[in-house]
């Protein structure tokens, strides 16, 4: 599972060790330490420095995770192109995405670790409850697929069946969202690319289509990319433990 182990690496060691794995193409590749992140995209934000775990999958998704919680404070879930060079002597790690355009930018400045790791897949990851318990979770928080996303319908009838989410974005936009309990494969893709084209057909202004599912399948992924569409990763369902427990019993 390990394949290598660094302890407070120089800029340099950091950046040869991180453009050897990340060029593996299947290994999970994390660095721990202070460091400033910078992301610029469909909006603009930095993380000032501090104590960031930074996350690569083989996939070549990125998530820079705090010290608390489970959101991460940034993260690209697509990306086209994961780099690394040294400048002003640290050691900096940029995912891009060409379309849309996005960026994020992780400059280490004291790295106490980095570790390379290949897990085996051990089948498919499935949340808890049914789909239509998933649909009523994550409209009632949003948040978990993209902050400041807002629900304005659910199940809209369209030429091609019925929208799980119908939402907006903090930007204004609208945006179509297919969700799956399981890991979501071409078919899933294909089903999320119908909706949007039949709302671009009744709406006017852009909108984005995004896919929400526990886990996604390369091919799927790509596919994604190409048609211009997103994933969010959803490992949790918010509330459902307390709507359960909400349930009358069977004797009141």
């Amino acid at each position: 599972m390990v394949r290598e182990l660094l302890e407070n690496p120089t800029p340099d060691d950091l950046a040869s060790f991180l453009d050897e794995h990340l060029r593996a193409g299947d290994e999970l590749v994390q660095v721990a330490g202070a460091c400033e992140v910078l992301y610029a995209g469909r909006a603009a934000s930095v993380a000032e420095a501090g104590d960031y775990v930074v996350i690569v999958k083989a996939d070549g998704s990125v998530q820079v995770q705090g010290p608390r919680g489970v959101k991460p404070v940034n993260w690209q879930p697509q990306t086209d192109e994961v780099r690394v060079a040294v400048e002003d002597g640290r050691a900096v790690l940029v995912a891009e995405r060409y379309n849309p355009a996005e960026l994020v930018r992780v400059s280490f400045e004291t790295p106490a670790l980095a570790v390379a790791l290949r897990l085996e897949e051990n089948g498919n990851f499935v949340l808890m409850g049914s789909e239509a318990e998933m649909q009523r979770a994550l409209a009632r928080d949003p948040d978990v697929i993209e902050p400041g996303l807002t629900v304005i319908d659910l199940e809209l009838p369209t030429d091609v069946g019925g929208i799980d989410l119908f939402a907006r974005d903090s930007h204004g936009r609208l945006v179509v969202v297919e969700l799956k309990r399981g890991k979501a494969n071409h078919e899933a893709v294909h089903q999320l690319d119908r909706y949007v084209q039949s709302v671009r057909a009744r709406y006017p202004g852009e909108v984005r289509g995004v896919l929400a599912a526990p886990a996604v399948t390369a091919p799927a992924l790509n596919r994604l990319g190409a048609l211009g569409l997103e994933y969010r990763e959803v490992t949790a369902l918010p509330g459902l433990g307390d709507e359960a427990a909400k349930q009358p019993g069977l004797f009141g």
